[in-house]
């Protein structure tokens, strides 16, 4: 169980209704927190509240976006190096979903971070497939990570779990 906390061009896109309050989430990555970005064909960017490890996914259907969420995180870990088991784990945890609105700024604001990063790396660079942009994101040093990248946080949180 994990809560997916929504912009509100996020809500408009996903016709959603937003639960009040947080869940505690069951999984290692914790809560997620999502924006739409107005690309074309349009992409979703999620962010780990614990990690900030970046997901980049396509939005469109929209309304089936959180169920597919767990397929692209897979894929995403996996990219990643981290072993089948604890992606296993992580997805089997995520069975269920609440949608929110964002309560944590400090998320919201590596969200826009990450927003005009993946802009740049996408136009001046040339990256556009979703999965090597976000792995291009996962190694940005974020200041809320004490300078750490959300890839290097996750490898550390991976060996404290085992």
């Amino acid at each position: 169980m994990y809560t997916l906390h929504c912009t509100k061009k996020l809500l408009d896109r996903l016709n959603a209704e937003a639960a009040t309050g947080t869940t505690v989430p069951t999984t290692a990555l914790g809560n997620w927190y999502a924006t739409v970005l107005f690309w074309r064909p349009q992409l979703a960017l999620l962010v780990s509240e614990r990690t900030l490890l970046p997901v980049l996914m396509p939005l469109a259907p929209a309304v089936t976006l959180a169920s597919r969420f767990r397929g692209e995180l897979s894929k995403a870990l996996a990219s990643h190096g981290l072993d089948t088991a604890f992606i296993d784990a992580e997805v089997a945890a995520m069975h269920e979903t609440s949608i929110a609105k964002t309560a944590n700024r400090s998320v919201v604001g590596m969200l826009n971070e990450f927003s005009f990063l993946a802009t740049v790396y996408r136009e001046d660079i040339g990256i556009s497939e979703p999965l090597t942009l976000a792995a291009k994101l996962a190694d940005t040093p974020c200041g809320p990570l004490k300078g750490n990248s959300p890839v290097r946080l996750l490898r550390e949180l991976r060996k404290g779990s085992q």
